[in-house]
C-alpha cells in the first residue's frame, strides 16, 4: 500500500493514506469503548414496543448484560423524571415517542448523539434516507429518528367507493361525498397525525381543513372502532384514518372495507410518521460506555434489521436506512422514487395542538 505520509512521534509512527489512519484510529476508539462497557457489565433501556431487536445486541455482546424495562411513554416518562428527582439515575438508553422525547429533552435529561457514534457504518450518513441522519430535535443531536413509514390514511367502503377516483385530497370536497367522510376528532387524545399532515401541508394547510370540515361536512368521532363500523356500513364510506390496522383487521373479517396505499393518493405529497421509533442517550448514564455499544449497534446495518424483522407476526417499521433489505415489507411501507415525503417529526410539526385549536373555532 502506497503510504502519503509517515509521520514519527516519540515512538509511534502514524501512518495516514486515503483515510486509513482514520479507520485505524475509529476501530481502536470502538474496541476501547467495547471493553469499557463489558467491564461495566451492563446496560439499561428504557422501551416502547417489542423487545426483538434488543435480543440480537445480547447475542453479539454477551458481556454485556441487557436490562429492559418496559412501559407506555406515559410510564418512562413518569418513572425517568420519579428517578431523577430522586437522585437516581438508573437509566442509560430510551426509546421512545417524540412527545415523550421531548418532554425530557427539555428537561435537559439526554446527552448529545453525534459524539457517541463510533462505528463507520453508523456514521456514514449516506447509508441513510435522504442522505442523512434525522432527529426530532431543532438541534439535530438529541433524539434520533431511526424508522419511519408512510401513513396510510385513507379507508373506504369498498362497495360504495372506487379508490381510483381518489388521487388527491382534493377529490374529498367532491358534493358527492359531502357529510360521508370521518375523522378523529383531535381533542381526543392520538391519533393526531392525519390532520397534522393536511394542517401543515404547504398544498393544503389550514383552509383545505376549514373547507374539508365546513363545506365538506368533515364528521369527527372519538372512537377509531367507530370509525371502521361506519366505513363498513356505508354511513361514512370513508374515512381519513389513523387506525389502519384495525381497517385491515376487519378486512380480514370479510367486511367490505380497505385501505388506499398512499402513493395513490400522493398528488400532495405522502406524510411518513415515527411513531415510537426514537432513541436517544440518558445524560449521568450509570453506564456510559455499554449506552455507547447499544446505541451504535442499534444504529448499524444488524441492528436495523432485527428492528426491521420484529417479532412473530408482529414485523418491525421501516428503518430509514436504506442500505438494509426491505422485501418483507408490502408495497405502501416502501418509500418511493420521486415522491415527495412529508415528516411528522421535527419542529415543524411541534404544535401538534393547532389542529385541535382550529377545529374548536369552528364548533
Amino acid at each position: 500500500m502506497k503510504l502519503a505520509n509517515t509521520f514519527i512521534v516519540g515512538c509511534c509512527i502514524l501512518l495516514f493514506s486515503n483515510g486509513v489512519g482514520l479507520v485505524a484510529a475509529t476501530s481502536d476508539e470502538w474496541e476501547k469503548t467495547v471493553r469499557a462497557a463489558e467491564q461495566e457489565g451492563q446496560v439499561t433501556v428504557y422501551k416502547l414496543g417489542t423487545d426483538a431487536e434488543f435480543h440480537g445486541f445480547q447475542k453479539r455482546y454477551p458481556k454485556i448484560k441487557l436490562n429492559l424495562i418496559a412501559g407506555s411513554g406515559s410510564q418512562i416518562l413518569q418513572r425517568i423524571m420519579a428517578e431523577r428527582r430522586a437522585g437516581k439515575y438508573l437509566a442509560d438508553v430510551v426509546r421512545t415517542g417524540g412527545g415523550t422525547a421531548m418532554t425530557m429533552l427539555n428537561a435537559k435529561a439526554f446527552d448529545p448523539i453525534p459524539p457517541a457514534l463510533i462505528m463507520p457504518e453508523v456514521k456514514d450518513t449516506s447509508k441513510w434516507f435522504d442522505g442523512k441522519h434525522h432527529y426530532n430535535d431543532g438541534e439535530n443531536r438529541y433524539i434520533f429518528v431511526y424508522a419511519a413509514f408512510p401513513l396510510r390514511m385513507i379507508a373506504y367502503n369498498t362497495k360504495m367507493v372506487d379508490p381510483k377516483g381518489l388521487t388527491s385530497f382534493l377529490d374529498l370536497l367532491d358534493p358527492k361525498w359531502k357529510g360521508k367522510i370521518s375523522a378523529k376528532d383531535p381533542n381526543d387524545p392520538g391519533g393526531a397525525s392525519p390532520l397534522l399532515f393536511i394542517y401543515y401541508n404547504p398544498a393544503l394547510g389550514p383552509e383545505y381543513l376549514k373547507k374539508l370540515i365546513t363545506v365538506g361536512g368533515l364528521i369527527l368521532v372519538r372512537d377509531e372502532r367507530q370509525q371502521t363500523d361506519w366505513i363498513a356500513s356505508g354511513k361514512a364510506p370513508i374515512a381519513i384514518t389513523a387506525k389502519a390496522n384495525e381497517v385491515d383487521e376487519a378486512k380480514k373479517q370479510g367486511l367490505p372495507v380497505d385501505v388506499m396505499d398512499p402513493h395513490a393518493i400522493a398528488k400532495e405529497g405522502v406524510a411518513m410518521e415515527a411513531g415510537g421509533t426514537m432513541i436517544a442517550l440518558l445524560n449521568k448514564a450509570p453506564h456510559p460506555n455499554a449506552a455507547k455499544v447499544m446505541l451504535n449497534w442499534f444504529l448499524s446495518r444488524e441492528g436495523q434489521i432485527a428492528v426491521q424483522k420484529g417479532e412473530l407476526n408482529d414485523p418491525g417499521p421501516n428503518s430509514l436506512r436504506e442500505d438494509i433489505p426491505k422485501d418483507d415489507f408490502p408495497p405502501w411501507a416502501l418509500r418511493q422514487k420521486n415522491v415527495r415525503y412529508q415528516r411528522l417529526w421535527g419542529p415543524e410539526v411541534w404544535d401538534r395542538d393547532v389542529v385541535k385549536k382550529l377545529v374548536n373555532e369552528i364548533k
